[in-house]
Order: C-alpha cells, then structure tokens, then sequence
C-alpha cells in the first residue's frame, strides 16, 4: 500500500486586479422590470390618491434624447480617440467615461422602465380625455430611456482597452 501522495490540486490564477467586467445585461433588464412596476404604480397612486395624474410634456422625451445623442457622440469620440491617438486619452478620462456609461446605463434602464410602465397603464383607460396623450409621451421618453441604455454601452464598450495595450 505504498501510494504516491497525490499532487495538491493547483488554485486558478486569481483575475487580475483593475479589471472590470462589462455590465451586466441582467441587471439592466431587473432595473427596467422595477421600473414598469414602479410607473404603473405611480398612475394607480396619484390617480387615487388626488385625482389627477401628471401629464408628460415634451420636454422630457426630448431632453432624455438629447443625453442620449451626447452619450452616442462620446462613445464614437473615444473609440475615435483611442484607434488613432491613444496617448491622448488619459487613463483616469477613461475611467471618468467608463463610470459616465455604467450610469447613464443604469439610470437610463430605469427611466425608461418607469416611462414605460407609466404608458402601459394608460392603455385601455377611456375615461380620461388626455390618456392617449400621456401614454403616446410617456412611450416616447421611454424609447428615448432605452436609447440612454444604448449610448452607455456603446460608451462603455468605447473605453475597453485593446488587448495588446494592457499591462501583464
């Protein structure tokens, strides 16, 4: 019973360290799934509670666009900046950028569910006159919410550093 001791099992290399993992599409779906909660909600409440549910201007659809064409232009902006001149963009502009992405991503993922779940609640309601005006708005800042999430992802995917780039 002469047995060779059996060699330890070798531990996986630990990740290194200042690495980040890209969000989590997870994440993003459970944020807009708690705001469709949260919007449907808040017509019950404050249709119950005064009477009189907020309208949904213009403004805000239009004004939820606009950060996400400036988060689309960002992100063609650094992956520009970072295949041609990559000297260019310091390492904490890119962390800046990275941490602007994740949260307008965030965010965007619950503004657009909350906008949306808002929407949804007016469909089939007819005993308000403005309902299809608050849901057709309210749809609109949602789709404009997911195009926040777009530009964040884009943004965030902008900032990765090339494999051949980065420090052992």
């Amino acid at each position: 019973m002469s047995a060779e001791p059996e060699p330890p099992d070798e531990p996986e290399p630990p990740e290194p360290e200042g690495r980040l993992r890209p969000m989590s599409p997870a994440a993003l779906c459970a944020l807009t799934a708690i705001g469709l909660v949260v919007g449907w909600l808040f017509h019950l409440v404050t249709d119950q509670g005064t009477g009189l549910p907020p309208q949904v201007p213009w403004a805000q659809p239009l004004a939820l666009g606009l950060v996400a064409a400036i988060l689309v232009g960002t992100a063609l902006s650094t992956r520009r900046t970072i295949a041609q001149h990559p000297a260019r963009l310091s390492p904490h502009q890119a962390v800046n950028r990275l941490v602007l992405a994740r949260a307008c991503a965030y965010v965007g993922a619950l503004v657009a569910g909350v906008y949306m779940g808002y929407a949804v609640s007016w469909l089939g309601v007819e005993s308000s006159e403005l309902a299809g005006q608050r849901a057709l708005r309210s749809a609109c800042a949602g789709v404009a919410g997911i195009l926040i999430v777009a530009g964040g992802v884009l943004l965030e995917r902008a900032c990765r550093v090339p494999p051949g780039d980065s420090e052992p």
